[in-house]
């Protein structure tokens, strides 16, 4: 007999359940990466291949998740990334996804390319008490006008931040889903940009975004702005220079550039080219407590989940969300204990061997 939800004790459990849910188009396009895969398998290797040095004997009695960030106390160090098109893995999509998070004290980070109006999705969360952060993750419009609105429409929605994604002018050579010939069902589409808009136009040379036009966005938005899928030490120091109110440090989920570096040996190298300007979060292969401890450790406040969780969505909906989220704190708090550590902000790169 196959796994069920009753018997999902982790994250990777969801994944045999969500495959016995999902089409084959659907899959393609949750599961893939870009080219050979080679940067979606090395970001989950990369977290595997790091050591941890623990410390014994030390006070526990107030051990807890909460963690400082922009000017705020959340509950936990974690957040569901910003993924496309959550109906494919489940009708109730993003706002199942949404009240889960919620629910868990976990932070939502709606897509641009989201199936459900970003207003319907933050009436649904913004008042729960105990919840954690409410960003909107925003791809450059061809459209600067586009841009400007989808970022006013957010903070009058009730999001708190804007998650900008620039490591993605085009869309990488995803063979998963050519090989199925993706397509969106009927009844699925972005419903927050007019149809046939992209982040792209036909001469995406031309539309493309560049340092200039990231700093007219950050001059003018209503609210802080993150940006998302940077890798390079330099980049990560003329984006806080910039005034980005932080970074997340991505890959793409191997999604557009394969073989380009795996988020756990980018985040070092990131974090000590910035000395704690700006908070950095970071994505891509999370799958453990101890993962999210790791991260913690090189430099990270906090970190996004995301394909694990939308299995999740797909084997049970809000429910499946919720769970993984628990099973990830549960998990996080013990190797917080199991590392002599009482709380995120305890966690240092000392815990790391080498």
């Amino acid at each position: 007999m196959g796994p069920n939800l009753n018997t999902a004790i982790n994250l990777a459990d969801f994944e045999p359940l969500a495959r016995a849910r999902l089409d084959d188009n659907a899959w393609a396009y949750f599961s893939g990466g870009a080219g050979d895969e080679i940067t979606l398998r090395e970001n989950r290797l990369a977290w595997d291949g790091l050591r941890l040095l623990p410390r014994v004997l030390r006070p526990l009695q107030s051990a807890e998740l909460g963690i400082e960030m922009l000017g705020r106390r959340w509950p936990h160090p974690l957040l569901m990334a910003p993924m496309a098109y959550q109906a494919l893995a489940h009708p109730d999509g993003e706002r199942a996804a949404a009240l889960a998070c919620a629910a868990q004290g976990a932070g939502y980070v709606l897509s641009t390319q989201a199936g459900t109006r970003l207003e319907d999705v933050a009436v649904l969360v913004r008042d729960e008490p105990g919840r954690g952060p409410l960003w909107f993750q925003l791809y450059p419009q061809a459209d600067a006008g586009l841009t400007r609105e989808l970022m006013q429409r957010a903070a009058a929605a009730g999001y708190e931040a804007i998650v900008l994604t620039v490591d993605a002018p085009v869309s990488g050579a995803r063979d998963r889903e050519r090989r199925v010939g993706f397509r969106l069902p009927a009844g699925v589409s972005a419903v927050n940009i007019p149809a046939g808009a992209s982040p792209v136009d036909k001469d995406w040379r031309a539309a493309a975004p560049t340092w200039a036009s990231v700093e007219s966005m950050l001059d003018h938005a209503p609210l802080p702005v993150l940006l998302k899928g940077v890798l390079h030490p330099d980049d990560a120091c003329q984006a806080a220079a910039l005034g980005a109110a932080g970074l997340i440090v991505s890959n793409h989920g191997g999604r557009t550039l394969d073989t380009c570096l795996a988020t756990a040996h980018a985040l070092p190298r990131v974090a000590d080219a910035l000395q704690g300007a700006v908070p950095l979060l970071v994505d891509g292969g999370i799958r453990r407590g101890t993962d999210v401890l790791k991260a913690l450790a090189l430099g990270a406040t906090a970190v996004l989940v995301g394909r694990p969780l939308l299995m999740a969505l797909a084997a049970n909906g809000a429910s499946g969300v919720a769970l993984g989220l628990r099973l990830l704190q549960d998990e996080l708090l013990m190797a917080l204990a199991l590392t002599g550590c009482d709380s995120p902000a305890a966690v240092s790169r000392k815990l790391l061997q080498g």
